[in-house]
């Protein structure tokens, strides 16, 4: 069973967001779709009223260095 995802496990989420989009350019991504698909994972469990700019940027941030690794 996966563990429920929470907004603080940003790292999580990622890997969770690249399995469900795989072939996504980040590029054409907004927060908003950040959002939208971080809340229909199957097992994120937090209160989407918690997000902010701050915790979808930290998200987008951490999948762009997943992608592009230094």
């Amino acid at each position: 069973m996966a563990q429920t995802l929470y907004w603080d496990a940003v790292f999580e989420i990622v890997l969770a967001l690249k399995a469900s989009h795989p072939n996504q350019n980040l590029e054409d991504v907004s927060y908003g779709d950040i959002f939208r698909w971080t809340i229909a994972l199957p097992n994120f469990g937090d209160d989407p009223a918690l997000a902010n700019d701050e915790i979808l940027a930290a998200i987008y941030q951490e999948w762009f260095e997943e992608i592009h690794p230094l």
